[in-house]
Formats: structure tokens, sequence, C-alpha cells
């Protein structure tokens, strides 16, 4: 039986904790397909005429590359706007900047720092806003590591992703991922680097609903047995350089490198979100090695990109 395909037009993409189950698969597939016809030289122009606000308050290279190609790419548009581009770097209302973009574009893209400037902004807007990276969430980034697991494991659900490192945005999207399509991740960290709690806690009880099974660990050894996939982020995350020699310190011992991937499968997967400090959160032998897939990963996000872009703006021309 055919599944009906979902409308998602119109909603917002803050976390992939708001989507079901049913929809990340459907995001996924439309991934898939999206990739397969870029690679095919079968041209996708859905957003022809459509246009992309993206606002930047960090610097970027995979997200501001991929989203503008991606536009491209779907016969759209994009328009980079930082802080200093815009009122909102001046002190206008949040409220005031979305509605008033609202009138100009058809989707508001985001990077910023806090997790309810975001939040505000979909308060306000009349059109989908993107969550392209905030403190609390990085769904974009989960659902290009989605995607590359599906293409390499065959699927999601009853793989073991182990992450190793800060309790950050992207362990956090990591959780609701697997909660949402019925894979077990372990998060380990150092004491006083965890996960929030509060995040934790809603994806657990997402992951009722597919079985995955979510783990919080302080032994990455420990943590690694048996792991289908290993996956870092660096120490100090844009923010956090001040604390970079503290943190060294504490994630000592948290290093991804060939020690630890012994405990895991023979055929791990190796996923960074990138950029990677080699030495540090990884071994260059491991990240640039065979089990690595980090760039099959980095360029998943712009198809995943392209996705989210073509299913959640109107494709009324």
């Amino acid at each position: 039986m055919q599944r009906v395909q979902l409308n998602l037009t119109g909603k917002h993409m803050l976390t992939l904790l708001d989507y079901s189950p049913e929809e990340m698969e459907h995001l996924l597939t439309v991934s898939s397909k999206l990739k397969k016809e870029q690679k095919q030289g079968d041209p996708n122009d859905s957003l022809k005429g459509k246009s992309l606000g993206m606002i930047f308050e960090n610097a970027s290279t995979r997200t501001r590359v991929s989203f503008e190609v991606g536009m491209t790419q779907l016969g759209g548009h994009s328009l980079f706007l930082s802080p200093r581009d815009l009122q909102i770097g001046r002190g206008e209302p949040i409220k005031d900047t979305a509605n008033v973009l609202s009138r100009y574009v058809d989707a508001i893209m985001i990077r910023t720092n806090s997790h309810e400037t975001v939040a505000e902004f979909a308060q306000h807007a009349s059109v989908p806003v993107i969550n392209a990276l905030t403190d609390s969430f990085h769904p974009c980034q989960a659902l290009a590591d989605g995607l590359t697991i599906l293409e390499h494991k065959g699927t999601l659900k009853g793989n073991k992703l182990v992450y190793i490192g800060d309790g950050n945005n992207v362990a956090h999207s990591l959780l609701a991922l697997g909660a949402k399509t019925g894979m077990d991740v372990t998060i380990a960290s150092p004491k006083g680097y965890e996960v929030d709690q509060d995040i934790f806690k809603r994806a657990s009880a997402a992951a009722k609903e597919t079985g995955a099974m979510l783990q919080l660990s302080n032994d990455p050894l420990e943590a690694a047995k048996g792991a289908d996939i290993l996956y870092t982020d660096v120490w100090a995350s844009m923010g956090f350089e001040k604390e970079q020699l503290n943190r060294e310190k504490a994630f000592a011992g948290y290093q991804i490198n060939e020690d630890l991937a012994k405990h895991a499968k023979a055929d791990y997967l190796f996923l960074h979100c990138l950029p990677a400090h080699r030495g540090e959160e990884v071994g260059a032998s491991i990240i640039d090695g065979p089990h690595s897939v980090v760039y099959d990963q980095a360029e998943n996000r712009l198809h995943v990109q392209k996705a989210i872009l073509s299913e959640v703006i109107s494709h009324n021309k």
C-alpha cells in the first residue's frame, strides 16, 4: 500500500523533535530523491521564483554554501543577511524584522546563538523559519547525518550511534534523530559537559514511539562498545573559544582514536560535523581513514537542505 505523501509546506524547522517519525522518513526520502536527480543531471526547478532570506550571526562554510547552492539548484534565489545588513543589528525588535521579511521572502533561515531568537522569529513570521544552528539544536546537520547513515548502513533503525564529546547542539539533535527514527544513541561526555536534561527527557519521551534506546554516559570506552557509528565534534564550539584550555583538560580521554575505535564494530562508520581539529577530538588516522564518511556527510548537507526547502516552501508558482 502506497503511503500518502505528507504536506510539510509552511511548517517551521526548529528542532527534529517537532517532526513525526513519518515526516522524518519523508524528508530523508525526498533528500535521497533530490540527490539522485542532481547526480543524474535531472534539474528540479520546483522553487523557481521563490526567495530565501538567510540570517547569519556566525561564520559558516557548509551551512551558507549548501543553502545558497541548494536554492540555486531548485531554481530559487537566496539573500545573505548579516546583522550588519539588518536593522536587527541596531536594535530593531525581532517581531518587526520577522513580519517585514515575511512580506519579501518565502522562507527565513537563521544561524544564531540563542535558540530563543529562532523561536521568536517563528512566532512572528508568516513564512517557514528554518533553524540552521542555535546553541540548543542543529537539525539540518542531524538530517544530513541520518541520510549518510542510511546510505551506508541501509537503515537507521537498530543501529547504535555513539557520540563522544561535548553535550552540545549536535548531541541534542542526534538524540532527536534517534528518537524519531528508531536508532539507538549514546552520548558520552565528561562530567559538567553533559547534554541538557530537559532536552534528553523530551527525546526519551519521543523515543518510546520508535523503540530507540537513548543513553548518557561518562565513560567513552564503555559507551563505544558495539557501536555501528562513532561521532564527535570539536571540544570548544563557536563562542567557547576562551574555554579551550579548560576543555582540553576536561576532555582528555574522550578522543576518538585507534584504541577507542577497537571497541566499536569492525565495520563502524566515523562521522564528524566539521570543522575538525585533528589531534584533539579525533585522531588523524580515524578521520582520514577507511571508516570515515565525513565528506559524504558534508555533501549531504546540500541534499538535505534542498529537501527541507522544497518541502516547507509552497510549490505554487
